[in-house]
């Protein structure tokens, strides 16, 4: 990514054939297909990259075994299609980011014969749909077996488990690396630059988007020829900029994941507790040095604050330490994320539970504008297909098929499991930190790594002990447009979801680098690390963890 005064000076000049509002799952995916099919494309975020929805994720590339269940339960076609489509498009999801995303083996418990024999058979359906897109078979474990493979699990009552595949990925860097190959490929995106508005030609179609700088407060246009809306949960809003007519489609639903010691499974392998007292089922899931666990599923609105409270953490706690040999409590939690999922209403589900994570493509007969509403991060590649399906209809003369399918993201050509080792060896880095950089950045590791042969004081760790590295955070400054401590630490280097506590170690150091970069005063400094701080400490009291 180029500078983002440079892209926005860009932007503002140009007239393009596609505008893609929002900067997550979707709008990435539809970015970078609009731009590969010849499309001159840009995008824009409201505030920064992957920073709402698509960052609260389960970090699972999965078709839904929950969502099976649901279709079997009520013959309903419309989950069954979901899963099968999430299924064929998850094996294509691991091929492109080979270092961001890898099969991973989940577990599920059961305690009695007919819970072996329900679940089996249930998992060798998923198996089926999936056909050749299958990642290993699934198969019925003996209680021996399951205990071997998950030392931590009570062995009360337990009769053995099923184990089957699906797949596990890092959201935030995916997300972030579609947009890298998108700019790679000419197209122009900025964050923090919010659409407040429209501008119509004499037909009443979208021309032009007006937009406010989110950190300088100007305000410019956008021209383009077609309108793509790919806000998740902020997607009524943008339609109804477009058009005051249109009628609400979504409905929100809250989730929340705890990260806790990775000693609480110890086992490379995923559970998936398919059952709760209220129907819901929850994964426990080893994730980059932590066990994530999650999610709930309430009712939420857009005014709701997206932290994760001291019920939520008592809730999903209880079914750890109910499976698990261990008596975790809420001083165990390193981190913990809420965000909202936007689900197309349907006017036969009664709560968020029952809603299926199906997409819509939804085009506005009298603005033009195209929005592509509700789905997951499973299916973002074949929503973006069919959401650019349905804009290119409006840019006469320019038909062209998608590319998409196993096109190769930024960091993952000549990308192996053990290319660590070359960092290693090439670097003089430890282990540690080389495993790090490869997960994060791929084949690309040698860009951040160069960094530091020009400066050796950014091979320093970001805080005593840690594994990330100082040329990191100038790395995403410069090349991933990072604009704010938060934006380095969560979504960049993902510090912020291992340790609350490491966030705030690290803060100074990435305060220092972030003034360098920008030239900012002594003032400016101290402002933006007490910012930073303060909104940690405002997430440990919601939490009700004491700091």
């Amino acid at each position: 990514m180029r500078s983002r005064s440079s892209a926005r000076q860009t932007i503002r000049e140009g007239k393009f054939d596609v505008c893609i509002i929002g900067g997550g799952a979707t709008g990435m995916g539809c970015a970078l297909d609009a731009q590969l099919r010849g499309f001159s494309t840009v995008l824009l975020d409201a505030g920064d990259f992957v920073s709402h929805t698509s960052t609260a994720s389960t970090k699972l590339v999965h078709g839904g075994v929950r969502y099976l269940q649901q279709a079997v339960a009520d013959f309903d076609y419309g989950q069954y299609a979901m899963v099968r489509k999430a299924l064929h498009e998850r094996v294509h999801m691991l091929r492109c980011a080979p270092f961001l995303a890898h099969p991973l083996e989940l577990l599920v418990p059961c305690f009695s014969t007919s819970e072996l024999v329900y679940y089996t058979i249930g998992m060798k359906a998923y198996d089926w749909i999936a056909g050749a897109a299958s990642l290993f078979p699934s198969r019925m474990l003996s209680k021996a077996e399951t205990l071997r493979r998950m030392p931590q699990l009570r062995s009360e009552r337990l009769v053995g488990s099923v184990s089957y595949a699906d797949g596990q990925f890092d959201d935030a860097r995916f997300g972030l690396s579609l947009g890298q190959t998108f700019t790679q490929q000419g197209g122009e995106l900025i964050n923090y630059a919010k659409a407040v508005g429209f501008g119509k030609d004499s037909n009443g179609k979208l021309a032009a988007a007006e937009v406010e700088d989110q950190l300088t407060h100007e305000r410019f246009q956008i021209r383009a020829k077609v309108f793509v809306n790919c806000t998740g949960p902020f997607a009524d809003h943008i339609r109804l900029l477009a058009n005051p007519a249109m009628p609400e489609r979504l409905r929100l639903s809250k989730g929340v994941h705890l990260l806790l010691p990775l000693e609480t499974i110890q086992s490379e392998s995923a559970l998936l507790i398919p059952k709760t007292e209220d129907g819901r089922v929850i994964f426990a899931i080893p994730w980059l040095g932590r066990l994530l666990v999650g999610t709930t599923d309430d009712e939420a609105k857009l005014s709701d604050e997206m932290v994760v409270n001291p019920e939520e953490i008592k809730y999903l706690l209880k079914y750890v330490n109910q499976y698990f040999k261990v008596d975790l409590t809420p001083k165990d939690v390193h981190s913990a994320f809420a965000g909202v999922r936007p689900l197309v209403k349907s006017k036969d589900a009664v709560n968020t539970k029952k809603l299926i994570r199906d997409h819509e493509v939804e085009v506005d007969e009298v603005s033009g504008l195209v929005s592509v509403l509700g789905g997951k991060w499973t299916t973002y590649r074949a929503m973006a297909e069919d959401g650019i399906n349905h804009a290119q209809r409006a840019l006469a003369g320019k038909q062209a098929a998608c590319k998409t399918l196993d096109f190769l993201l930024t960091g993952a050509h000549g990308f192996s499991p053990d290319y660590w080792e070359q960092l290693v060896q090439n670097y003089r880095l430890s282990p540690e930190t080389a495993q790090h950089l490869a997960q994060k950045f791929g084949t690309d590791s040698p860009k951040v790594l160069e960094l530091a042969k020009q400066e050796p004081q950014l091979l320093q760790s970001l805080y005593e002990g840690g594994i990330p590295i100082r040329a990191e955070v100038v790395y995403v400054i410069r090349e991933e447009m990072a604009q704010t401590i938060e934006d380095i630490l969560l979504r960049r280097i993902g510090v912020q979801f291992h340790s609350w506590k490491e966030a705030a170690q690290s803060t100074p150091v990435v305060g220092q680098l972030l003034a360098r970069e920008f030239a900012w005063s002594d003032a400016q400094t101290k402002e933006a690390v007490a910012a930073y701080l303060g909104s940690i400490q405002h997430l440990l009291h919601c939490a009700g963890i004491q700091n």
